[in-house]
């Protein structure tokens, strides 16, 4: 771990050549490093003396040569991003400029900062605790509008207000239950039992929440899977491409053309859905082929949602078997999405006599089936609404707390069976110890995750995923 009273430096903004770019400088060093080398047109002038969330024009000089014309931006401890004295440099974005004002800079006094020490130095200061600061990593990569409402929101302590409460109450309680331990041999109780019950029972409701919307979260972090799969040539090809207005993969008459996974992903509505296009299946000897049909069912094991693409003249038995078959390699919580597609070979009566037929027999209450042409890219409005219905939108809508983060998900499961053994406590009666033992186990896991207990190896572990300069 470094020294945190030195004073580092870092560009904050992305790498390359662009109109503007900024050079951030932090520490208690800041404002001497800065005054050896700004001059202001207004002789005498120092930042040093300036006040807080200020701009200031000027050159910066090496020595007698001016490197560029630059506004500086003046933020003072502790009303700052990392609590600490800062400013940010606001220079041309030539990469050579950038380097230059760098190599400067250290030549001053200050050292070029790891991956996330900014924010780093902000949690170490308690400008924020651990959950806030991985939620502002959360918010740079966020890669559509649903993970940067949910970043946003517990960026601003949204999961965290959560979790203090919770520690709060519980350590209220622990605090008499252990004051019990020291009045043993009088058989005095200080914590009402009922009232512990009543709270044990609301944190683990709450826990149940939290641990369940990782799901959700996780889907809206990472992208929502949807395999696409069906026999060859039903289409699967060309609804990926229309789907992507690209043409992403090969679409040809000739069966197996597709015998690898191809993906790629696109935003509906402020949700990132991550389409898979997988080799049909079909009974053939081609060994690769082969090979590219069990990945089709790999990949529907590993979806969240899977788009079972039939041919609308295909004969109902294979129609049945092919749903049979999917349905098979699918678990409870996967949706299923059937789409009948090149409804454009048929007319309209035609369509509804064939829809009139009992083809999903197979299909549950949860299925849904969507008639689509991907060639005339018909209908394709009725399938995105579909896909939407299967991500919970009102949570994001509500702001509700949404677990995204694994590292969260494993100490809120641990959490949980912490509480879960204090309320099994609680109704078999056991020692005042023994309670306290478990309720301190839920406390140290809930104190994981906003960093109130913590360790240097989880701190180097979260902050070295953050880009430098932030």
């Amino acid at each position: 771990m470094h020294d945190y009273n030195d004073t580092i430096c870092a560009i904050s903004t992305a790498q390359g050549q662009g109109a503007i770019a900024v050079i951030r400088l932090s520490g208690d060093e800041t404002f001497a490093i800065i005054d050896q080398v700004f001059k202001s047109p207004k002789a005498g002038k120092l930042l040093t003396n300036q006040k807080a969330n200020t701009v200031h024009f000027g050159t910066i000089y090496d020595g007698h040569t001016d490197i560029d014309e630059v506004l500086v931006s003046v933020f003072r401890a502790p009303y700052s991003f990392t609590g600490e004295d800062i400013v940010e440099i606001a220079c041309h974005g030539a990469p050579y400029i950038q380097q230059q004002l760098l190599q400067l800079l250290v030549r001053k006094g200050a050292r070029l900062a790891k991956a996330g020490e900014f924010t780093q130095r902000a949690f170490l200061n308690g400008k924020m605790d651990l959950s806030q600061a991985e939620a502002v990593a959360d918010l740079i990569h966020a890669r559509s509008e649903a993970a940067r409402r949910v970043a946003l929101q517990q960026m601003r302590g949204g999961f965290s207000n959560e979790l203090i409460n919770l520690r709060a109450q519980l350590l209220h309680f622990i605090t008499l239950v252990e004051l019990e331990l020291d009045f043993s041999e009088e058989d005095v109780e200080f914590a009402e039992r009922s009232e512990l019950s009543k709270l044990v029972t609301n944190v683990a409701t709450l826990l149940t929440k939290l641990v369940n919307s990782f799901s959700l979260g996780n889907a809206i972090k990472n992208g929502i899977p949807v395999a696409i799969v069906g026999h060859t040539n039903a289409g699967k090809s060309t609804l990926l491409n229309t789907l992507l207005q690209e043409e992403k993969a090969i679409v040809s008459e000739i069966h197996g053309t597709t015998r690898d996974v191809i993906e790629d992903t696109l935003n509906i509505e402020g949700i990132t859905f991550r389409f898979i296009d997988t080799a049909g299946i079909r009974k053939t000897d081609d060994t690769i082929e082969n090979m590219g049909i069990s990945r089709t069912y790999n990949k529907i094991k590993q979806a969240t949602i899977v788009l079972l693409m039939l041919d609308i003249i295909d004969e109902d038995e294979k129609i049945h078997e092919a749903v049979a078959d999917v349905k098979a390699h699918m678990e409870a919580h996967q949706q299923l999405i059937v789409v009948i597609n090149k409804t454009d070979v048929l007319d309209e009566a035609e369509i509804k006599e064939r829809f009139s037929k009992t083809l999903f027999t197979e299909l549950s209450q949860n299925d849904a089936v969507v008639p689509i042409s991907a060639k005339l890219q018909t209908n394709i409005e009725a399938l995105n609404a579909e896909l939407l219905k299967t991500v919970n939108t009102q949570a994001i809508d509500n702001d509700e707390v949404i677990v995204t983060n694994a590292r969260h998900y494993e100490a809120l499961q641990k959490a949980h069976e912490g509480i879960t053994r204090v309320a099994d406590g609680l109704t078999s009666g056991i020692s005042s110890d023994f309670l306290s033992q478990d309720i301190r186990e839920v406390l140290h896991y809930l104190g994981e995750i906003t960093g109130q207990i913590n360790t240097d190896e989880v701190l180097a572990n979260i902050f070295k995923n953050f880009c430098i300069g932030k």
